[in-house]
């Protein structure tokens, strides 16, 4: 069943945003562009701070006085209670490539809290993209059509999906998870936007990554929130601006995946 998804002037901002930063993307997608690389090694190209730069420009139409965090283009101070996290392509390395595992990654926090989300992936699925949006209290949606998390509370019965692993891999909760692995129903690696979409809409029950960034997970943290889901680090906090883990599922099974990882970040 469908209904109208509903929007404020702060949703209908982002949605436009993103829009304008698909179109950006789309024109550049399997073309030519320049490529440089940051201290860390990750790619970024003159997209990215295009889209970054369009994105910006449109929230600042409408909302001059608000403060924005960009992956790219970085800090820029606004007033005391609304902050926009901005990654115009987390997945830089997928659109590098020319495959389309990236998307467009906008959250508002407000006072501290993140209480906005947009996930529009541009490329995926040939040229009709998608786009999952949430604002606290009103659900997730795609389209029309809002989404539920699953059901599922057994480990038995769970799909888990895996994302970045590093700092994991390097400490004792390792073979913890390989033995939560040994439990799940289907173990699958989605990774970047994918999995957490597929979580919202109840078509998995479970994501672990331990290397990321707030700008990565921000808006998808609203959309699986509002979706009935459980998304807070690896240690169970729930998510700020130092946040570099993830543990997102269903109720049911939340706790049951922080109780067998019972993961200390490696010092």
């Amino acid at each position: 069943m469908t209904s109208p998804a509903p929007t404020s002037p702060l949703l209908a901002a982002a949605l436009e945003a993103a829009e304008a930063a698909a179109a950006v993307i789309r024109r550049a997608y399997r073309g030519q562009f320049s490529v440089d690389y940051k201290a860390d090694a990750s790619p970024v190209t003159e997209v990215d701070i295009a889209a970054e730069a369009t994105i910006k420009a449109v929230l600042k139409r409408h909302f001059p006085d608000h403060g924005f965090y960009g992956e790219e283009l970085g800090r820029e101070v606004g007033d005391n209670e609304h902050l926009w996290l901005i990654d115009p392509i987390d997945g830089t390395k997928s659109f590098v490539r020319g495959y389309p595992m990236f998307s467009t990654q906008i959250a508002l926090m407000k006072r501290g809290e993140l209480v906005l989300g947009v996930s529009s992936a541009p490329c995926w699925d040939g040229a009709l993209g998608e786009v999952i949006f949430a604002e606290k209290g009103h659900g997730a949606w795609c389209d029309n059509q809002r989404l539920t998390i699953a059901a599922t509370d057994t480990i038995a019965k769970a799909t888990l999906s895996t994302g970045n692993l590093a700092r994991l891999a390097r400490s004792d909760a390792w073979p913890r998870l390989g033995g939560l692995i040994g439990q799940v129903h289907r173990i699958r690696g989605y990774g970047d936007f994918l999995h957490y979409h597929l979580l919202a809409s109840g078509k998995i029950d479970a994501v672990v990554e331990s290397d990321v960034n707030i700008l990565d997970i921000a808006a998808l943290s609203v959309i699986v929130h509002e979706a009935g889901g459980v998304f807070t680090d690896l240690q169970g906090r729930p998510l700020g601006l130092d946040t570099t883990s993830v543990c997102a599922a269903t109720p049911g099974l939340h706790g049951q995946v922080l109780d067998a990882l019972r993961w200390t970040p490696p010092a």
